[in-house]
């Protein structure tokens, strides 16, 4: 897999090694049994077919304390991909991207997918000791691309009222639209509404409304392509008219959708 992985290790500042760069993701540099000397610097991945591992390497200058060296990936959406802790091995297998067991160097290959989105992606290192004490010793961030041409999302079956009147107690008004992404369902980064305010059509301060598929906000069913969001409007203090609402949804790769306009009038 061709991907723009450039230098082997960083290092910290105040050791340096020739030309080397100072290494600055360093979460946890006090004293210690060990400590970390570097990580190897991925500035981005693209995916391949067959090709789908990126090498993640974290080097000590001792670890002979360590019971256990891991991280947890994050896609760029917030999710973490590995359900266990994927761990790092100084044991000398070319299968997990080490070569010379017990170089105080961890290494491990993990899977990337072309269902995963597009975008920057964070690595958190973690190291165990001998004691079982746990604590973050690095962090760093990539750039990945699954590998499709970035095709942008789509939104249709708008549910919306044509009219509202604004009644004695608080008026809800239910709205929803379905969104689709060629590159998967994980690429769509957010889906909104942006308001124009009568009588002059001048923008809301609150654009944009930002609509949810996650169960909540007047959400049904999680992760079904439907978003949602519940609108309360107060019995006073509400600007009588037709409004102009304007759907959209937008990607990892900050393509926009096709536009929705809906008119509605509150009375």
């Amino acid at each position: 897999m061709k991907k723009s992985i450039i230098s082997f290790l960083l290092f910290i500042p105040v050791i340096y090694f020739g030309c080397e760069k100072d290494f600055d993701s360093v979460v946890d540099q006090s004293p210690a049994v060990y400590q970390v000397i570097g990580v190897r610097t991925i500035d981005s991945v693209r995916y391949i077919p067959d090709d789908s591992l990126v090498l993640i390497t974290i080097r000590f200058n001792l670890s002979k304390d360590l019971r256990s060296v891991f991280t947890d990936i994050y896609a760029s959406d917030g999710s973490k991909l590995n359900q266990n802790p994927f761990n790092l091995f100084d044991d000398g297998k070319p299968e997990n991207g080490d070569f010379v067991k017990g170089d105080d160097t961890y290494s491990n290959k993990f899977p990337l997918s072309q269902f995963y989105p597009n975008g920057i992606y964070t690595v958190k290192y973690f190291a165990e000791d001998k004691n079982n004490f746990v604590k973050q010793v690095a962090i760093q961030s990539f750039k990945f691309d699954n590998g499709q041409n970035n095709i942008a999302p789509i939104i249709s079956n708008l549910t919306a009222p044509d009219s509202v009147k604004i009644d004695t107690i608080k008026t809800l008004i239910y709205l929803s639209v379905k969104a689709e992404d060629a590159n998967g369902q994980n690429d769509i980064e957010s889906v909104f509404f942006n308001s124009f305010i009568p009588p002059n059509g001048n923008p809301s301060s609150s654009n944009p409304f930002i609509m949810y598929d996650n169960g909540t906000n007047g959400d049904q069913t999680s992760g079904d392509g439907i978003y949602s969001l519940i609108i309360e409007l107060p019995p006073t203090g509400v600007t009588k008219g037709v409004y102009r609402w304007e759907f959209q949804a937008r990607d990892h790769g900050k393509k926009l959708s096709n536009k929705i306009i809906h008119n509605i009038v509150i009375y």
